[in-house]
Formats: structure tokens, C-alpha cells, sequence
């Protein structure tokens, strides 16, 4: 059999991937990574209210740059090979479309408006409506929370769209339906970005926007015209049928076929979150908990059906059947901040020199600080009296959705200095991550093994041995570089027909693991001590402030 070669895309939260895989052998033979323009020189965000917008041209732009890069790093025969494309995005990260499914920001009219561009999944706007969706939901007949946790959270599909049609009348009258990043990015390829035809992928649909069997699709229009008349009528304007990602889309247009050097044979695959496709990359199975590592998590479990199904996991980011592999229940789960813990604390000691001696200095001192200080807090002991900080810095995702809390530092003195306090903060990230843990398996979910991908997991050994320690489990880091680029490039192996099963890809295509770390168990009951601070810090600071 001749080689044949699929393309993952991978949109994050800061610049999008491609990678060109060998479907036989998994073998990278082209990557390309693109930062998004706008989005770098902060263009329409507002971080003091919690405000994260990107514009559609800045996905569009790297869509063409990173396939036609990675592409180009590949022998040029390669390009007849390539039989299907993939891509996964953040999430929830939805933009209202006209009637032919165009983001409103491509439109001269919008074209500089934030509300008609994707709300990005940090954006906590709509911490409000959440909250009233939430109020709604627990007291209807039908709990339409009851297959995400029980809590409804402002980084989803609804309370985005409740917020933007209230706040903006000229968004209002033009949104005709709204989409997903996923799933716009993935029918652009195809052509057909009609909204009422494209198909909607399970994974967006079932995580974030209430979507279930068991309700006939997404929630009543008697629901949501309860919650905001707004909202009246929307439904029929959505969607009613979702779709896993080992399927078709369908073939790439001829328009991007010309763009792309590609043929209009290739096979696009349904779109899904960057997470569930990255544990897929991370060769998940049954009972691993999967954690994506990055400027925040997403954790991703995957249990059977028949063992699981039956189970309501209480505030968690959903469970849904076929979210990562058909005939799983995938389960999600996340923090708000991860990395952008560190990322904060780095600016604020760089914002002074910033200022006082230049950019120049600052940006010398920005690319050492993190290592030095990881190099520093390593050297430090782990006593019961130590600093206590909460991760909350961007809210709390999982366990229970609250993104209205506030993180806090405690036990400060003044001999305390900015590797202790660096300290405590990748504490308090790993504490926040055992929460998650305790969860499930306080639901009845038992994990059998971590896996970690993403930047941080590959670059800070300190932060990981740190996990390890508080969760008294060992971590294996997965080798892939570009885990959730692999594992979309594996379900367009699925969706091109080149292998039968998600299963099968893993093991045609995965590259295993280069790392494992292990607990030390003198630190892990010293951690037994200070997790239990940490949990009445949390308290109080839910409670009281």
C-alpha cells in the first residue's frame, strides 16, 4: 500500500498548528506554527473585565500559513497523498453568522466590533447570565444542567450568546445562528458554512451548549424563551443532530483545494476541543486521566458507557457520549489558570522594570525568570508552614463552576521572597488539580493512570514533579510535541477511511511517552497537610470575601 498522509490543526489560544503525519507510521514529515496577529497585539480584549475576543481573520490567515508551511517542509509528492484534514480549537469559543454562516466581524459593518467576533473560552463576560441559566435550569422540570456537571459556567456556548444579544442591539438584529470555532474552521474547508447544514460537532455541542439525547437536542424553546425572549426561536436557527469526530464533513472545497495545493478528494473531518482531541494523541484509554498542561488545563477521561453512563458526575465540564471516541463517555474537566498563574506572577515583577529601564530589559529578564525561579523554589523544603496560595487567579472551572472567585496568597512574612512565593503558586495549580482528582473519585470514577501533554508538561519539570507529589500518582508525559495536532491528524485517519477505529490510529500512529514522573513520598505527606490548607483557604475565601 502506498503511503498516505492526513493533516492535523490544532487552534489554540495564542497561535494554530498544522502537522502532516504519515496515517501508516505516524512520522511527522511537515509542522508549521502561526501566532494569531491580532490577538498578539491585543486587539479587541479588555483583561481588567474579563473581556477575550479573536478575530475570524486571524484563524483564517493561519489556517492558509500553517498548512501551506507545514506542507512545504514535506517532499512535494506528499501532497497527492494527503487524503483527510482534521481540526480542533479551544472551547467554548462561539461567533455569531449571518444566514450563510459568515462571521459577522468579516463583514465591513462589523468588521472592528468585538461582539461579532469568537468569544474566546476565557472570556467571563457572561458570568451573569450563567448564573441566571443555572437559577433557570434548577428549577424547571427538566434540569438541563444535569449532563455537565449541574453547573452552568459563563466560558460556554449560552451564556456568551445571552450576553452578547443583550448588550449589543446592532449584533442582535444581523446574527442570523451562532457556531462554534470548530465548527466554522472545519466547513470553511468544505465550502458549505451554512448553518442549518453543516454538521455540528458532539463534542462542542455536548460540553458547552447543553446539548443531549435525552432532551431531543439542545434545551426547549420554552426554556429559553423563559430565560430571555431573546432567545426565542433561536433553537430552530441552531441545531438539532451533532456528529463525532471519525466522521466525514465533508471534501475540501475547490476554492481551498487551489488555496491549499491539495485535491478535493481530501476527506475533512468533523471538528472537535483541542483537548478531547489531544488525549486522543496522548493515546488515551479507559480510565486515564488525560491533563492537557498549558495557559490553563482541560483534563479529559474516557470510561465506557455501560460502566459509567448511568453516573451524574457532579461539577465537572460534562459527559458526553462520543465527545472523544464513539461508544466512550467522555468526561471533562479543567482550570481556568494554569501556566497563566506563572504568566501573571512574571509580569507582575517585570511590569516595574518594564517601565523603568525599557522593553528591552524587561524582555531579557521575562525569557529567565520563570526557569530561575523554578531552579530557585526546587531548592526550597517542603515544610506544613509553608506559603498557601489558591489558583483562582481567572476564576474556578472544576470542581463547580465559579468564575467570580478571586485567588489569594496567605502565611506571607517578611522574610518571604519570590521564589516562595513562586513556590505557592505551582502548589496551588497542583492542589486545584487534585481537587479535580478527588472529584472523581469521590463520584465513583476511578483513575488508573495520568497522562500530561502541553507546553508546560514538556518544559517545567519542577511543576510536574509537583503534580506528582500532590496527586501521590505517577505522571507519564506523552512524546508528541504537538499532542492535540497528532490527535487531530488521527481522527482524520479515522474520517478518510484509512483506519476502522479511533483505537486503531493510536496504534498505527501514537509515539508513547519520554517522561514519567514519580512521587516522592517524604513530600507527598508533608502535601497531605498543606492541601488541606489549601481547601480552608478556599473555603473561606468562597465564603467570606
Amino acid at each position: 500500500m502506498n503511503n498516505q498522509y492526513v493533516i492535523g490543526v490544532d487552534f489554540g489560544s495564542d497561535s494554530v498548528r498544522a502537522l502532516v503525519v504519515n496515517a501508516q507510521t505516524g512520522e511527522a514529515v511537515g509542522t508549521h506554527v502561526h501566532e494569531y496577529t491580532r490577538w498578539k497585539q491585543g486587539l479587541y480584549c479588555d483583561p481588567a473585565t474579563s473581556q477575550f475576543r479573536q478575530h475570524p481573520l486571524d484563524y483564517l490567515e493561519g489556517l492558509t500559513a500553517t498548512i501551506t508551511g507545514a506542507l512545504a517542509q514535506a517532499p512535494a509528492d506528499i501532497r497527492q497523498q494527503v487524503v483527510g484534514i482534521s481540526i480542533d480549537t479551544t472551547g467554548s469559543t462561539p461567533c455569531a453568522v449571518d444566514e450563510t454562516g459568515l462571521p459577522l466581524a468579516l463583514r465591513p459593518d462589523f468588521a472592528e466590533n468585538p461582539n461579532g467576533m469568537f468569544i474566546l473560552w476565557k472570556d467571563h463576560t457572561a458570568n451573569a447570565e450563567a448564573e441566571e441559566i443555572n437559577n433557570l435550569a434548577h428549577h424547571w422540570d427538566t434540569d438541563y444542567t444535569k449532563y455537565v456537571g449541574g453547573i452552568y459556567s459563563s466560558e460556554w456556548f449560552w451564556a456568551k450568546m445571552l450576553r452578547t444579544l443583550r448588550v449589543d442591539e446592532t449584533i442582535r438584529a444581523h446574527a442570523f445562528s451562532w457556531i462554534e470555532h470548530c465548527d466554522w474552521i472545519s466547513a470553511v474547508l468544505t465550502g458549505n458554512t451554512n448553518p442549518l447544514t453543516l454538521k455540528r460537532s458532539r463534542c462542542a455541542a455536548g460540553h458547552k451548549a447543553l446539548w443531549h439525547s435525552e432532551f431531543g437536542g439542545l434545551p426547549s424553546n420554552e426554556f429559553l424563551t423563559r430565560l430571555d425572549p431573546l432567545l426565542s426561536g433561536l433553537r430552530d436557527r441552531l441545531f438539532t443532530d451533532t456528529h463525532t469526530s471519525d466522521q466525514s464533513m465533508g471534501h475540501l472545497s475547490p476554492e481551498w483545494a487551489e488555496k491549499l495545493g491539495l485535491s478535493t478528494n481530501v476527506v475533512i473531518g468533523v471538528g472537535a476541543f483541542d483537548a478531547h482531541m489531544g488525549a486522543i494523541g496522548a493515546e488515551i484509554e479507559p480510565y486515564a486521566f488525560v491533563r492537557i498542561i498549558g495557559t490553563s488545563t482541560c483534563d479529559i477521561l474516557m470510561a465506557p458507557n455501560e460502566e459509567i453512563g448511568h453516573r451524574l458526575i457532579r461539577g465537572i465540564c460534562g459527559q458526553v457520549d462520543g465527545s472523544v471516541a464513539p461508544g466512550m463517555l467522555g468526561l471533562e474537566a479543567g482550570q481556568s489558570a494554569f501556566g497563566d498563574v506563572y504568566a501573571w506572577f512574571a509580569r507582575l515583577i517585570t511590569g516595574p522594570v518594564r517601565e523603568l529601564l525599557g522593553q528591552e530589559a524587561a524582555d531579557a529578564m521575562n525569557q529567565q525568570l520563570i526557569p530561575y525561579l523554578s531552579v530557585q523554589a526546587a531548592k526550597l523544603p517542603v515544610t506544613k508552614n509553608d506559603v498557601i496560595a489558591l489558583d483562582w487567579i481567572n476564576g474556578r472551572r472544576t470542581p463547580d463552576a465559579n468564575h467570580t472567585l478571586k485567588a489569594a496568597i496567605a502565611g506571607l512574612n517578611l522574610g518571604t521572597d519570590a521564589s516562595k512565593v513562586f513556590k505557592a503558586l505551582v502548589e496551588a495549580t497542583a492542589f486545584g488539580s487534585r481537587s479535580i482528582v478527588d472529584r472523581f473519585l469521590d463520584e465513583g470514577v476511578p483513575i488508573k493512570k495520568v497522562i500530561a501533554i502541553g507546553g508546560v508538561a514538556k518544559k517545567s519539570p519542577f511543576v510536574m514533579q509537583t503534580l506528582a507529589d500532590v496527586l501521590n500518582k505517577p505522571i507519564q508525559v506523552a512524546s508528541a510535541d504537538q499532542a492535540c495536532a497528532l490527535g487531530a491528524a488521527m481522527c482524520a485517519s479515522v474520517a478518510a477511511g484509512v483506519h476502522p477505529t479511533m483505537e486503531a490510529a493510536q496504534h498505527a500512529m501514537g509515539s508513547g511517552f519520554d517522561a514519567v514522573y514519580t512521587p516522592q513520598p517524604d513530600k507527598v505527606a508533608v502535601y497531605e497537610t498543606l492541601y488541606a490548607k489549601y481547601l480552608k483557604l478556599g473555603s473561606f475565601v468562597e465564603k467570606e470575601l
